[in-house]
């Protein structure tokens, strides 16, 4: 999976929605109490984030708030997007500080992952301006595996979770893939799209909604799902 081609695609996507008509306070349901500046502010702050984790090997730049005029923001967006972009346009082996102790700690970590994220906040974007899309099958089927491989293990590494106490299968019908998460064997399944899934992971849409179907012990597949799973 080309995630650079991805990032690059998905970074463009969201700035498109910066129309010259676009309210900047629309509220961003998703994101509890933020506004659309808010959201674009976030990731044009990681994009210039993660610039630095791989030009200077740190990740303590505290950029400047993006600016609030609707123009100047998306000039500002945009070239936060151009940073990120050439930024990680190297070999995905070359060595960069990334936010977790496990290996590799690469460029490659960060094609990934920023790819991941800017597909979740153009979801939340849209969502928030009444025209969210579904994502991509196998991206989304990637983005379960990351959060399964990096975000659940560290939230318990951080004290955010506990250790689940039984296991949950999810399984993705669009891709025939499945993960379980927890030990032994699995008490509840949860199935649907991997879109749906990978937003239900992100706490977007709710376990309990009608585009899933679930096998087992619901309840119990419920409370190791809620986590929480993700920051």
């Amino acid at each position: 999976m080309n995630f650079l081609a991805i990032l690059s695609e998905k970074l463009k996507e969201f700035g498109e929605l910066l129309t010259p008509g676009a309210d900047v306070n629309t509220p961003v349901p998703s994101c509890g109490d933020w506004t659309l500046y808010d959201l674009v502010d976030h990731v044009g702050q990681g994009n210039l984030w993660v610039v630095t984790a791989v030009a200077e090997g740190r990740g303590d730049l505290q950029g400047e708030p993006a600016p609030k005029d609707p123009a100047a923001l998306r000039a500002w967006y945009d070239g936060t997007a151009e940073a990120i972009v050439e930024a990680l346009s190297v070999d995905p082996e070359t060595p960069a500080w990334t936010f977790t102790s496990q290996l590799p700690r690469t460029v490659g970590f960060w094609q990934r992952r920023r790819a991941q994220e800017t597909l979740m906040h153009l979801w939340d974007a849209q969502e928030a301006l009444g025209a969210a899309e579904a994502f991509e099958p196998d991206l989304a089927a990637d983005g379960i595996s990351e959060v399964f491989e990096l975000f659940a293990p560290r939230m318990i590494k951080r004290g955010l979770a506990t250790e689940p106490e039984v296991a949950v299968r999810v399984r993705a019908t669009d891709t025939g893939q499945s993960w379980t998460y927890g030990p032994g064997t699995p008490v509840a399944e949860i199935a649907g799209t991997a879109s749906d899934l990978l937003l239900a992971l992100w706490q977007r849409k709710p376990a309990k909604d009608a585009a899933f179907t679930w096998q087992g012990n619901w309840a119990a597949g419920e409370r190791v799902l809620a986590g929480p799973l993700v920051p």
